[in-house]
């Protein structure tokens, strides 16, 4: 894995104890990159290393709650003295609770902020202040959703936590652009993994693959193209933009 379209850069990866943070970590080091690979299950992250490593590749677990400000800057720092200075942050921890409007109360809204959108926030200006003192540039790349742009029942929190990410993305966007850091996001529909396969697979998730245009949930590997894109080189002149990864939902999705 010495060799590839990422050779040489350093990216950290949230979430990537298990489903797609996971996912996203093997193709970066499959494609060169040494990962940092950040969450709160150390046991996962260790045998997710323990694979990277036997593959050729160079991970880094590190234990990793993004709603700890204090804990997001110490993930930076182990990055930076073990594999040098991050050249791509993927800000892919999220959490999605199902819940009525009606029934979410604060501590559940606080949470759901704190982890996926404030985290990301934090998560987003250490990895940007690690580029700056390298005076390389950089990529961030924001894991969104398909509920960035559309809504359904059951999923405000999320929805709202999404969308500002979003926002969020063109903000930094604009305003890093001077230091060579390009800010983008994306935006999956809904994939099979581990978690969400059950469902997906019975009755009511079949229903819900109808309401696709492309009549199927994604699987990871149709996240691959846009997450490579946007890491390496052939996206140097694309900064703000959010590329949804869905089978069309986003255009049905109501």
């Amino acid at each position: 894995m010495a060799e590839g379209l990422l050779a040489g850069r350093t990216a950290l990866v949230t979430g990537a104890s298990s489903g797609l943070g996971r996912h996203f970590a093997t193709v970066l080091a499959r494609n060169g990159a040494k990962v940092a690979i950040a969450a709160r299950r150390m046991e996962n992250l260790e045998a997710l290393a323990g694979e990277i490593g036997k593959a050729g590749g160079q991970a880094l677990p590190i234990s990793l709650d993004v709603a700890d400000p204090a804990a997001i800057r110490a993930a930076v720092e182990k990055t930076e003295q073990n594999l040098g200075p991050i050249g791509i942050l993927i800000n892919n921890s999220g959490i999605a609770p199902s819940e009525s409007a009606l029934d979410v109360d604060e501590e559940l809204w606080d949470r759901v902020m704190d982890v996926n959108l404030k985290g990301a926030w934090i998560m987003a200006q250490e990895a940007a202040r690690s580029m700056i003192a390298a005076g390389q540039g950089g990529n961030i790349i924001n894991i969104a959703s398909v509920l960035s742009l559309r809504v359904q029942k059951g999923t405000a929190p999320y929805a709202v936590s999404k969308a500002g990410l979003l926002q969020m993305t063109k903000a930094l966007a604009l305003e890093w652009a001077r230091f060579n850091i390009r800010v983008n996001a994306i935006a999956p529909g809904y994939f099979e993994t581990d978690i969400s396969r059950a469902f997906l697979q019975s009755e009511a998730g079949q229903r819900m693959a109808k309401a696709i245009p492309q009549r199927r949930f994604g699987e990871p590997e149709d996240l691959d193209g846009a997450l490579l894109f946007l890491a390496g080189d052939s996206s140097k002149y694309v900064t703000g933009v959010l590329i949804p990864v869905d089978g069309g939902h986003n255009m049905v999705l109501a």
